[in-house]
């Protein structure tokens, strides 16, 4: 259940509904729009009495949500969120680019690409220090030796960075280093993992897990919006499917339909999505069309010698032509890149 507000309606008339829910019960979260002040009504208590509710002063209405996910809901957040991603920030009309390798592979490699795909015009850099693997055998990341190259990069590039954590306990060491905690496909229904990105109240990428469904997307990101953390971006990444010409099925639809559904930021990964370099700037493109806020792509300067994923990643100068180009569709759609941030090394 949501209480909308009379656009005029005092800091007294809002505190009075919302000790009133609260005495019955339940939790509130509070979404201050332009235009009204929505509350939230979470949890489960003892019974609301619509009726009761709608009369006190200062009310508007009082609606029931029918979706399970309520925070994450356009009822309860009509206006597209805003999330900070370093000194950027994603959505509304702002298109974000997140580029970099697969794996942190080691220092000098991650600063050359992050100098690339900054000159290229990324707006935030990509790199995992832990890399969760289907065989045990294959490369798992640098760990926080990892971390502390990514940091690096960011200090000469002045890209925020953006890496999975793949375990509740790594939670505060990597909030030591990056700017944006990214949660994996294969952890997106952990939810003591869910519930530790929540309570560090970091920025989220939360992708879609491999065989999930959007309202199961929707929930995982209810677990971290729960705890108060609202600055989400949902990640679609590509299902799995019959088909075996990609590495995945990158299902569009989800774009809009997220959209429609939800007010958080929705971000395209086409690398994963198709598993194959040839197609990444063409789903690239339709993501933009779409309505995504932004792509995080895979670039690495040597792909054939990558640790992992080298079969889906650009090279930098494929990837600049994706950044003119996705530009372009941007400019038509009535939105714009996001530019990249001051060069830090520059500026000292």
């Amino acid at each position: 259940m949501i209480v909308i507000m009379q656009p005029n309606a005092s800091a007294r008339q809002i505190s009075d509904v919302i000790a009133r829910i609260r005495a019955m019960g339940y939790e509130v979260h509070l979404s201050e729009g332009e235009a009204h002040t929505i509350i939230g009504v979470i949890g489960q208590g003892r019974t609301l009495d619509r009726e009761n509710l709608s009369t006190m002063d200062g009310v508007q209405d009082v609606l029931r949500v029918t979706h399970p996910f309520k925070i994450a809901s356009r009822y309860y957040h009509p206006e597209d969120s805003i999330i900070p991603l370093g000194t950027s920030l994603v959505g509304g009309q702002d298109l974000a680019i997140i580029a970099g390798p697969c794996s942190v592979e080691g220092r000098s490699e991650i600063l050359e690409i992050a100098h690339a795909v900054r000159e290229a015009g990324a707006t935030a850099l990509r790199g995992g220090a832990f890399k969760p693997r289907t065989s045990p055998y294959s490369f798992q990341g640098l760990g926080e030796e990892g971390l502390q190259y990514l940091a690096e990069a960011r200090e000469q590039t002045g890209l925020a960075v953006v890496t999975e954590v793949m375990d509740q306990n790594l939670v505060p060491l990597v909030c030591q280093y990056a700017d944006v905690l990214q949660v994996g496909a294969r952890n997106m229904q952990n939810y003591s993992l869910l519930h530790a990105v929540g309570e560090s109240q970091h920025p989220v990428l939360l992708k879609r897990g491999m065989s999930s469904r959007i309202e199961e997307l929707l929930m995982a990101a209810e677990y971290i919006l729960s705890h108060g953390n609202m600055r989400v971006m949902l990640c679609e990444r590509g299902i799995r499917t019959f088909e075996t010409e990609t590495r995945n099925t990158f299902d569009i639809n989800a774009i809009p339909a997220l959209k429609h559904l939800s007010h958080l930021p929705v971000i395209a990964d086409p690398s994963h999505g198709t598993g194959k370099w040839e197609y990444v700037e063409s789903v690239s493109l339709a993501a933009v069309a779409a309505g995504a806020d932004g792509l995080i792509i895979e670039v690495h300067q040597d792909p054939e010698q990558a640790l992992s994923d080298g079969r889906q990643s650009l090279k930098p100068e494929r990837f600049a032509e994706l950044v003119r180009k996705a530009r372009l569709v941007a400019q038509a759609m009535g939105r714009q890149v996001v530019e990249p941030a001051a060069n830090a090394a520059k500026e000292r």
